[in-house]
């Protein structure tokens, strides 16, 4: 029966598929009823003879061509599951850094402004970063060294003072122990000083002098107490040597030792400073290698991305949308199919349909709401079907 200007119905079996589409000319919604199961006086499915889509497709084995089909679009699923499997890999590496990052920046976090200022200046190169530290490591020691020449020059000026004493003489010059027959002196004294060696030494340039104010100190301290060790008390040298030491403490306690405790403390506080820059350079050397990595993981999964969008652009074979014509046509082929060929109709579309109910007792089917790889499958299983019938390309 051929389609009127409105609903045109197939009719004749217990269960029907119904196809609805344009009309070719714009009235509405034509639609024609085909049988999907067994006709009136025709074995059903599954009876034998024809059933079960015997027709023209049961007849036909697969073409060559509908093989190589099939081999592509496995192995374009196959790529797409690697790529895939790739960028999942990649995304937990992303997730990975970023959480390392986050944990760098509450266990490394600074504890001034300075360290703050000194992480966004070592944002640069290592190699800028190192040279820059060693700068300012230089200019500490060069600083530290100045000062610690000016508190040498200090005590200089104390042990002067003290050798300018007129009971500084017996203090001078090494004791003559062979000279003075102290054949006992080696065994009380186990470390001889005097202050003429002190003074040599300070004087030394070829690098065998003293390097702390506090060497020299205590050197000086040791030639008293050695006087005051081997010498009873009482005598004269033991005296002399007592009188000597207590000029000098005096002057250590009230012009050296305070400097020298603010040297001390100024050191340390350079040597804080200098650990919390280098602890900054670290953190930020380490958040510029793991930003360099994500950079890098953030280019390759795009990358990826591109592919597998390209893979799937390939499994996914584009097809031209039907004319309204076409649509009528093939709405009107689909009428003519004998009720053994409806269930691979059925097949064809729920492929793409996945809330498409194939088991009802009477299914519409509208074709304006199909992919247009669906028509196209359903056009050329009608070619096959019908292979007298004009062909269109997709």
């Amino acid at each position: 029966m051929q389609p009127a200007t409105g609903n045109t119905v197939f009719s004749g079996g217990a269960e029907s598929v119904e196809v609805v589409g344009q009309s070719a000319y714009g009235r509405g919604r034509a639609a024609s009823m085909v049988h999907r199961g067994a006709a009136a006086g025709k074995p059903g499915p599954g009876t034998g003879g024809a059933g079960n889509e015997s027709g023209v497709e049961a007849q036909q084995p697969a073409t060559a061509e509908e093989e190589n089909v099939e081999e592509l679009k496995q192995s374009l699923k196959q790529q797409v599951f690697e790529i895939t499997a790739k960028v999942e890999e990649m995304e937990r590496q992303v997730s990975e850094v970023a959480r390392l990052r986050t944990t760098l920046r509450k266990t490394k976090a600074l504890s001034n402004k300075a360290s703050v200022n000194v992480k966004d200046r070592d944002k640069d190169k290592a190699g800028s970063n190192k040279k820059h530290q060693q700068l300012e490591a230089s200019r500490r020691d060069a600083a530290r060294t100045k000062r610690m020449a000016e508190l040498m020059r200090q005590l200089g000026t104390v042990l002067r003072q003290i050798t300018q004493h007129r009971w500084a003489w017996p203090f001078m010059e090494p004791v003559d122990v062979q000279g003075l027959g102290l054949h006992d002196y080696c065994d009380i004294i186990k470390k001889p000083m005097d202050l003429g060696t002190i003074r040599d030494k300070m004087d030394a340039k070829d690098g065998a002098g003293y390097k702390h104010i506090q060497e020299i100190c205590d050197d000086i301290r040791l030639v008293f107490s050695n006087a005051m060790a081997y010498n009873q008390s009482g005598s004269d040298v033991h005296v002399m040597a007592k009188t000597l030491s207590e000029k000098f403490e005096e002057k250590w306690k009230t012009v050296l030792e305070p400097k020298l405790q603010e040297e001390e403390a100024k050191r340390k506080q350079e040597e804080r400073e200098a650990n919390t820059k280098d602890a900054a350079a670290m953190q930020a050397a380490e958040e510029a290698a793991a930003e360099k990595f994500v950079g890098d993981v953030a280019r390759q999964l795009e990358e990826l991305n591109k592919q597998l969008e390209e893979l799937k652009q390939k499994a996914t074979p584009k097809c031209r949308v039907m004319s309204i014509e076409e649509k009528r046509q093939l709405g009107h082929s689909l009428g003519r199919l004998p009720a053994d060929n409806l269930q691979r109709v059925i097949q064809i579309i729920a492929q793409k349909n996945p809330g498409f109910n194939a088991s009802a007792d009477e299914v519409e089917v509208d074709i304006d709401a199909q992919e247009p790889a669906t028509l196209w499958r359903l056009h050329r299983y009608v070619q096959r079907c019908h292979p007298h019938e004009n062909s269109v390309e997709a």
